[in-house]
């Protein structure tokens, strides 16, 4: 690895940069809003101008929203049928509102982390260079 490389890979910390996705920030400095809407990513960040364009979420998001509410959602179904015995119609409707509402919540989020990794990853353009003044 070179310094260059080594220097690359220090200054951009994978976990501030999740935890601001997850706070839908911009992933560089945590203060502009990363969404112009509900899953739509600015292309540059207002309070600081970093270049978001380069995100390349696509699916994993929504792969990982489903993966989530699956493992949470199928135990808690198992739970409430065996110590509550509800009608499956009540079952169904709950559980329904309660992915989806899940689903709403978490999805957005996901897609945060997932440009904040690929932020500090220098990934998909993420990666240019600084420039020498």
């Amino acid at each position: 690895m070179t310094d260059m490389t080594a220097q690359l890979d220090d200054d951009r910390p994978l976990r501030p940069a999740m935890l601001r996705g997850w706070r839908r920030r911009c992933p560089a400095c945590g203060e502009g809003r990363m969404f112009e809407g509900y899953l739509k990513v600015r292309p540059t960040c207002p309070s600081c101008g970093e270049d978001l364009s380069h995100h390349r979420a696509d699916d994993g998001p929504a792969y990982l929203t489903i993966l989530i509410v699956g493992h949470l959602m199928a135990p808690l179904i198992m739970v409430a049928f065996v110590e509550f015995r509800p009608s499956p119609l009540v079952l169904a409707s709950t559980f329904s509102a309660g992915c989806v509402a899940l689903s709403l919540y978490l999805l957005p989020r996901l897609k945060g982390v997932i440009v904040g990794i690929q932020w500090a990853k220098r990934m998909h353009g993420f990666g240019s260079a600084p420039k020498d003044d």
